[in-house]
């Protein structure tokens, strides 16, 4: 069953309720049951991640340089929290263990791109950087 969830979430990005119930009537297993197995795993999503997916890193050099600050930003900037994705779909914000980036702390990943030694200003800076983006590419 696991490899049929990683292969739905490989396709959609997510694994939507219409692919629970096709595996659930292919592996003649109830889809609580499957629903059960994707809640249990941290790499299964149940909605799809924003656009651009904002890891913060919460490990141990990151927490003492204040990580949690960070977070802070983020959700005041964003108005969303851990786990949760922006109502116009363009921002997701994980919590991660660690980055390897400690000489950076504390450091974010923004899709691909790392951004470290942040501070809450930094970090609305950057963010707003994004929005102004998105928003001169919806202009054109």
């Amino acid at each position: 069953m696991i490899p049929l969830l990683q292969s739905a979430q490989e396709t959609y990005g997510y694994i939507p309720e219409k692919a629970i119930h096709y595996i659930s009537e292919l592996v003649g297993i109830p889809a609580a049951e499957i629903y059960g197995v994707i809640t249990f795993y941290s790499q299964f999503r149940l909605k799809p991640l924003g656009k651009y997916v904002i890891r913060i890193c919460e490990g141990t050099a990151c927490h003492v340089n204040g990580a949690k600050d960070i977070v802070g930003a983020i959700q005041d900037e964003l108005n969303i929290s851990v786990d949760e994705t922006s109502e116009d779909g363009l921002f997701s914000l994980l919590s991660v263990a660690c980055l390897g980036c400690c000489s950076l702390a504390p450091v974010i990943m923004i899709n691909d791109e790392t951004h470290g030694n942040l501070t809450s200003d930094k970090t609305k800076k950057l963010l707003k950087k994004y929005k102004t983006l998105e928003t001169q590419m919806k202009g054109n």
